[in-house]
């Protein structure tokens, strides 16, 4: 597939990582993220893997594996908190690609902590990566879609909490409410530019969050180390945890001209634990 000529060549790829005891995020070096990348990859796209400056060694090793498995990618610095350098990322992805036809907001850290004992300062980071984080994410890829009047996708990282919200996680699972009627309200507005916005719901999916996820509940409710993800993981139907490449799945067909008649949707890829 020709980068310059194709229609869906081009992935926007973004996460913001914390480096805090209590916070975790799954990004484009490894866990959902990787797994994303690692498809696009496959699917014949090339890949802009973003992360911040200190994480250049994990987007390297992405784009590594993408290259070695036949794929094209190419490594950047973003802030997704940080206008000016989300702005720069579209701009890179263009330079590189000649263009902007599929954006995938991944932003997002997620903090285990009993509500009660949040910080103001903690309860403002959260907000200001995963809801600021991704409407700046939107904004740009929507105004370079605009301007090569071709149309495009736009997909955000949302998560079953946006749902149902779990113990432990109250402020994350309200910022992907969020992310859930932000990809909403942009689907409405951009739809005259031919541009879809939707949004993916992963539920308990076997990553470093989610290890975490599992020793502060465990603490909370007195269970040994995988007592409490096997806990959960009992109400999904198909009986058990998520891989990465379940959620990668769902995004390909997102990024493919199959969901082309799709926008507004937060779609769950959970194994059947939340019906909406």
């Amino acid at each position: 597939m020709s980068v310059l000529t194709q229609r869906r060549d081009m992935k926007e790829y973004n996460h913001e990582h914390d480096h805090q005891r209590r916070c975790r995020h799954g990004g484009s070096a490894r866990g959902i993220g990787q797994g994303i990348a690692q498809r696009l990859g496959a699917d014949g796209h090339h890949v802009i893997v973003a992360d911040l400056p200190t994480m250049q060694e994990g987007v390297q090793e992405t784009v590594s594996t993408i290259e070695a498995a036949g794929g094209k990618a190419t490594g950047a610095e973003v802030d997704v908190t940080d206008q000016a350098s989300v702005e720069a990322l579209v701009a890179t992805a263009v330079e590189v690609g000649g263009k902007l036809d599929i954006f995938v907001a991944n932003a997002g850290i997620a903090q285990i902590e009993p509500l009660i004992d949040y910080s103001k300062e903690d309860f403002e980071k959260i907000l200001n990566v995963n809801i600021t984080g991704v409407f700046l994410s939107y904004q740009a890829a929507a105004k370079q879609m605009i301007a090569q009047g071709n149309g495009g996708k736009i997909i955000g990282a949302a998560s079953i909490v946006a749902f149902r919200p779990f113990a432990l996680l109250s402020p994350y699972s309200a910022t992907k409410w969020a992310v859930r009627g932000l990809s909403q309200g942009a689907a409405m507005e951009w739809a005259k530019h031919g541009i879809t916005v939707n949004a993916y719901g992963p539920g308990i999916v076997g990553t470093s969050m989610w290890d975490l996820i599992d020793e502060k509940l465990g603490e909370q409710e007195g269970l040994a180390k995988g007592e409490a993800i096997k806990k959960y993981a009992g109400d999904t139907l198909l009986g058990r945890v998520s891989v990465p490449e379940d959620v990668a799945n769902l995004v390909s067909f997102l990024s493919s001209e199959d969901s082309d008649y799709i926008t507004g949707q937060t779609m769950l890829v959970d194994g059947g634990m939340q019906f909406s």
